[in-house]
């Protein structure tokens, strides 16, 4: 399974659903990078996708954007097959 990458905030309720679906997907380990904790991370985490807003999620390579985005992947049926490249 590909690994993942989340950059979240501890109080984000959609960091929690994205966190939540990935685990009912078989992911048992998602790196996260606290942007709450680490502004400088916000700082890098917008740099690399463009975006402000958490979380941003990679799966591997690929970076997949925000929660409606993966749930939407999900929707369309290419999570597993993203997870399990």
């Amino acid at each position: 399974m590909q690994t993942v990458k989340m950059y979240l905030t501890a109080s984000c309720p959609y960091c929690i659903h994205a966190k939540q679906l990935l685990k009912q997907r078989g992911v048992t380990e998602v790196e996260e990078i606290r942007v709450d904790l680490q502004p400088g991370e916000r700082q890098k985490m917008m740099e690399i996708t463009g975006r402000r807003t958490v979380p941003q999620i990679f799966i591997g390579s690929t970076h997949v954007g925000g929660c409606d985005d993966l749930v939407a992947l999900d929707g369309r049926g290419g999570l597993m097959p993203l997870l399990n490249s």
